[in-house]
């Protein structure tokens, strides 16, 4: 069944009424409430016609306003909204989303900015809610847990958390993405077949909702399936930003540690980091060469991507960009510390030529600590040599099986054919699985429990007028590859859906989805209907939604 995502043309009508009642209500706050319950928004000690002290509201006159526009990473979109709130408390986004609704204003919600679909810079959205400056990092000795506000990035989490107390999360790869965002969608990244995802570690929740009656509130949801708000915490742990209200602290811990000291809670970080590489020169590789190289790569994840296996201690990605490129590149990380991972990681270089026939170089880089080479990873476009401001599409699909010989001539196809050039426009695939299928699919409402890779099509540029030829070049490789399921990986014995962090609105266009699988059924499965009575529970008039949003 297809759902339509578009933009709900009743949502005027709804936001009026929403708008009146807030009036009569006076959008006066909660009562306090429980640790496990509604969290009363502070006391207004200013003016109701004020601001709350700190926030600040950047609108287009303002000359720091074209800073707040360049916030976004993906440069195809940027946003023109009627101002920027910069919070720095939970009181100041209770403020902000409340004269917001007051004033029926689309909203959207930002933390580190590298949403990659503009499903916040979009026209529709007025008010533009920013956490550049609440990113804190701490332990909370009564949660017995790390509260992580949203603005902070992956770079500073892992520094703070490693200087701290040795410990880290298993988030992405990328320093400058922001908690907000990534941890509500889940949150994968190369220790994560180890750990699980971000999301598995969440215990708590801080979220600022609208009720029925215009109430702006803060809540804290809890794991506690014993807590009145239990369906608002699993709704985000896995069910995408912007569906539910504004996420403003998070609470993480590992899953059944009852230690009370603070190194002990999250997963200890490596003890050093070690990438081997295995390059090929595309000069070299003939269409049977690509195929037998993709399915060696595939056959490894078959084999070595169960919960608890050796070879889960394993990240591995194979990036194929564009033949003018030169080069493809599969590497594999592990922790050096540990000698087994060692000898893992060389029996997988070895078995990635295997029947190949071109020989691939071999290269280990030195021994090095774990943090900084993590920290200081480069960005995606500038690694690809786009220095302009960059512009993408981002296209991706969760894989249970390796490609089809068929489907990786597609591949190949693709980045060989003469019509299109480009460095930067690439096939890559990566390793899912491992600890993070050691949950059910309903334990949290990330539904992707059976996967072993993820698969992408990615192009990056910094040309304007070249958008049109770099989409079509990504959409056509996208529907050809998964043409035997409407092009997109649409649920089979071989695919499980798609990440909602690589978020793509193509998936709501029947001109790119024919599947009659819709947007969401995609990214949520079958947590789908749970996650759409938790909206009608916590956003029941629709403050919060975006393209691809539950309705």
């Amino acid at each position: 069944m297809r759902h339509d995502h578009s933009l709900d043309p009743s949502k005027d009508s709804r936001m009026s009424r929403l708008s009146r009642r807030m009036l009569i209500a006076g959008a006066g706050s909660a009562a306090a409430g429980l640790a496990t319950g509604v969290v009363a928004a502070p006391a207004a000690a200013h003016d109701p016609g004020e601001l709350p002290p700190g926030l600040t509201t950047i609108t287009p006159t303002d000359p720091r306003y074209p800073d707040t526009q360049l916030r976004g990473y993906n440069k195809r979109f940027v946003g023109t909204p009627e101002a920027v709130r910069i919070v720095g408390s939970t009181e100041h986004v209770v403020q902000a989303v409340r004269e917001a609704v007051r004033g029926g204003k689309r909203i959207g919600v930002r933390s580190g900015g590298h949403g990659l679909d503009g499903l916040v810079d979009d026209p529709a959205v007025k008010i533009v809610i920013d956490f550049t400056e609440m990113r804190d990092i701490a332990f909370d000795p009564v949660r017995n847990a790390f509260t992580i506000e949203p603005g902070a990035t992956l770079g500073q989490i892992y520094r703070t958390l490693y200087y701290g107390w040795g410990v880290t999360i298993p988030g992405g790869v990328c320093p400058a993405v922001g908690a907000g965002g990534h941890f509500v969608g889940g949150g994968v990244g190369p220790l994560s077949r180890q750990y699980g995802l971000v999301a598995d570690l969440v215990v708590a929740v801080e979220v600022v909702t609208v009720d029925a009656s215009g109430v702006v509130r803060a809540i804290v949801a809890t794991d506690n399936p014993a807590d009145p708000n239990y369906d608002l915490w699993w709704a985000h742990t896995g069910g995408g930003g912007g569906n539910f209200g504004v996420v403003t602290k998070f609470w993480l811990r590992q899953p059944g540690v009852r230690s009370t000291n603070p190194t002990q809670l999250l997963p200890k970080a490596p003890g050093g980091y070690l990438v081997g590489r295995a390059i090929w020169n595309w000069s070299d590789m003939t269409a049977d060469a690509f195929r037998r190289l993709c399915a060696n790569f595939g056959a490894w994840h078959e084999q070595n991507s169960a919960a608890g296996s050796a070879g889960a201690a394993l990240y591995a990605s194979m990036i194929a960009p564009r033949i003018e490129s030169g080069k493809i590149l599969i590497s594999g990380q592990v922790d050096p510390s540990v000698p087994s991972q060692v000898t893992l990681l060389d029996s997988f270089l070895a078995a990635l030529g295997v029947g190949v026939g071109p020989a691939p170089l071999i290269v280990k880089t030195p021994v090095q600590p774990w943090l900084q080479p993590t920290v200081s990873a480069p960005d995606t476009a500038v690694s690809m040599g786009i220095l302009g401001p960059p512009r993408s599409k981002t296209k991706g699909g969760l894989l249970k099986k390796r490609y089809t010989d068929e489907q990786i001539d597609i591949a190949y196809h693709h980045l060989t054919r003469a019509d299109y050039a480009h460095k930067a426009s690439v096939f890559t695939i990566a390793s899912y699985g491992g600890r993070i299928n050691a949950l059910a699919p309903n334990a949290t409402a990330t539904a992707h429990r059976r996967s072993i890779m993820l698969g992408s099509v990615f192009s990056c540029w910094d040309v304007p007028a070249d958008d049109q030829r770099h989409l079509d070049w990504n959409r056509s490789f996208f529907r050809d590859l998964y043409a035997s399921t409407g092009g997109v990986p649409a649920p089979s014995d071989a695919n499980e859906g798609c990440y909602i962090n690589w978020p793509d609105v193509d998936l709501v266009d029947p001109a790119h989805n024919s599947s009659g699988v819709g947007a969401l059924e995609l990214y949520y499965g079958a947590n789908l209907p749970r996650l759409r009575r938790v909206k009608a529970k916590y956003d029941p008039c629709g403050v919060f939604q975006h393209t691809l949003s539950i309705r």
